[in-house]
């Protein structure tokens, strides 16, 4: 009997992401989740600044509260990707199907990519019209004595794609290894954190001086959008290698 031709993993590829997403989209729990998780973090922000005078400039720290909603809410995300497939017996059976492991990685990274740009589309213009325009109109006039100018939008999404990228693609990798933990959400957060912390680090910087504004900030911009460009790409590579050894574990 001749053997059964293999399957391309292109094919496999698009299979595992179609599933990914029909699922999602049956259930809506993973990105109604993580919608309301970020709406409930912007919540907090509002309440822990809103006694803060009104010469208080919010834009100085607008990149690092914007980021770090998105972490918590992609960390969110990261373990119910992992977990509900974990309990319902899906991640065994992928493992038993003759699946390359590099293309799992890539299809559940993606899909984790997907649902986070998804969250944010909705979530960052809340968060810019709550924080970002109010704090722009009332320091008008500090802007214009200093002659700032805060960037295009599209810097913006650039390096929230930069950082999203990073995210959900060393995000797959940790948010495997602590699956199978008794704390798994407190592993993960412990694994983050630490590993992500230069990515994290720059892309605040690149928002920051695109926000605020400055004279000749386009280059330094591009300076921080090539250095997360470069950590994505490495540590994306060492994820990729090292997924096939974590699922064995």
């Amino acid at each position: 009997m001749d053997a059964l031709p293999r399957i391309s993993s292109w094919r496999q590829y698009k299979a595992l992401l179609r599933k990914d997403i029909v699922q999602e989209l049956r259930t809506k729990e993973m990105v109604t989740s993580m919608g309301l998780y970020g709406m409930l973090v912007l919540v907090i922000y509002y309440v822990a600044l809103s006694q803060t005078s009104e010469t208080f400039d919010m834009t100085g720290i607008a990149a690092g509260l914007l980021l770090l909603m998105i972490v918590f809410t992609s960390m969110l995300g990261l373990n119910r990707s992992l977990v509900s497939e974990q309990d319902q017996g899906q991640l065994e059976a992928l493992l038993l199907a003759p699946i390359d492991r590099p293309v799992i990685f890539f299809a559940k990274a993606t899909t984790n990519l997907l649902f986070l740009v998804l969250v944010e589309l909705v979530v960052v213009p809340f968060f810019y019209v709550f924080f970002v325009a109010g704090a722009a109109s009332a320091s008008a006039t500090a802007a214009a004595a200093n002659a700032t100018q805060s960037g295009p939008w599209w810097m913006i999404a650039l390096a929230l794609l930069l950082g999203s990228i990073g995210i959900a693609g060393v995000g797959t990798l940790l948010a495997t290894m602590s699956v199978n933990t008794k704390g798994r959400d407190f592993i993960l957060a412990v694994l983050f954190i630490p590993v992500m912390f230069p990515l994290l680090l720059v892309v605040i910087n690149a928002l920051s001086l695109v926000m605020v504004g400055a004279v000749g900030f386009e280059q330094q911009f591009w300076i921080m959008c090539a250095v997360a460009a470069g950590f994505n790409a490495i540590m994306i590579a060492a994820a990729f290698a090292l997924y096939e050894f974590i699922l064995g574990v």
